[in-house]
């Protein structure tokens, strides 16, 4: 897979929904109705953060949810990205970018949301031919304002920021042009999955549904 060909696929797959869900799985029996109440509430395109030990079944439980799009998210090794492949995940994203990344992902035809946070992280991944990237840590990083000053001089590229995003702010980084959705983990919140509160959820995913980009 050429980075053209992923960012096509990414673009696309980002282009969902306003927010994909960025998901802490702990029990893979939480994965499949999990996966149904977000996808139910509007929310198809999903990030289970390889995180936990649970995480690769989880994905691969989420991956038979019809409707649903499952990505492995915290990729940094190219093992991590063999490994999400083959749990079946259709896209990654990753906190950063690295050539043996890279190269990883473009060897198992796996589209990836390369993680950058500076202008000069952003235009070496463009300069590879990557113009769809993930804006991390986005509140850390200086939030909407520093996104839309990148934005500026680097119009071609788009990004889905990360990391502090909630619906306080959610729609100061939805308003941006260069911001095609937003990762957020609000909408599946810790307390409401162990308790196995899907309705709950998935209404939560249905308010992040209507968010306007």
């Amino acid at each position: 897979m050429t980075p053209q060909d992923a960012s096509k696929q990414a673009r696309e797959i980002c282009g969902l929904a306003p927010i994909v869900p960025v998901l802490v799985v702990k029990d893979a029996g939480h994965a499949r109705p999990l996966a149904k109440a977000l996808v139910a509430g509007g929310l198809p395109a999903l990030e289970v953060t390889l995180r936990t030990p649970a995480a690769l079944e989880a994905i691969s439980e989420m991956a038979k949810v019809p409707g649903g799009v499952v990505g492995a998210g915290t990729l940094v090794t190219a093992q991590d990205v063999k490994n999400a492949k083959a749990a079946g995940a259709k896209f990654g994203v990753s906190p950063g970018a690295t050539d043996a990344l890279l190269d990883a992902c473009e060897a198992e035809d796996l589209p990836l949301l390369a993680g950058a946070a500076t202008a000069s992280e952003a235009m070496r991944l463009f300069e590879r031919g990557y113009d769809v990237l993930k804006f991390f840590p986005a509140e850390a990083s200086g939030g909407a304002p520093a996104l839309k000053a990148i934005g500026g001089p680097l119009p071609q590229i788009s990004f889905c920021p990360t990391g502090g995003v909630s619906p306080k702010n959610a729609d100061s980084y939805l308003s941006l042009p260069n911001v095609i959705c937003a990762g957020g983990s609000w909408v599946a919140p810790a307390d409401m999955v162990l308790a196995g509160d899907w309705t709950g959820i998935e209404a939560l995913a249905r308010d992040a549904s209507t968010l306007k980009v």
